[in-house]
């Protein structure tokens, strides 16, 4: 139809290699898609710790402001290790401790 026509070597067919060249090379982005750093946690990490402060974490809940802090340099830590995976976890643990820290702050500065 084209002029193309699938050269046979044995069992296998030109285009059955490629096929399966290509289920390997989109096997191979995904997984290392995967191991790419967490830019966006991160971000959200500190966005969080930023809004916490902002409304009064420091003053109304230090301890849970801290923590979200600790909880971010350990991503870092991680991050600079190339350890993506936990320093993912850690950084969406250190965005969930602020979201906390803040509304423990809005509660506290109500009363």
């Amino acid at each position: 139809m084209f002029g193309y026509q699938l050269k046979t070597t044995g069992s296998r067919t030109s285009g059955t290699r490629f096929f399966a060249l290509l289920l390997m090379t989109v096997w191979l982005f995904f997984g290392l898609a995967c191991r790419t750093a967490p830019v966006q946690e991160m971000s959200e990490a500190r966005q969080a710790i930023d809004a916490a402060r902002a409304a009064g974490a420091e003053q109304y809940a230090h301890p849970e402001l801290e923590q979200a802090l600790s909880s971010l340099k350990n991503a870092e830590q991680m991050l600079n290790n190339r350890r993506f995976r936990d320093a993912r976890r850690s950084a969406r643990q250190a965005r969930d401790e602020a979201i906390l820290a803040r509304q423990a702050a809005q509660d506290a500065s109500v009363e």
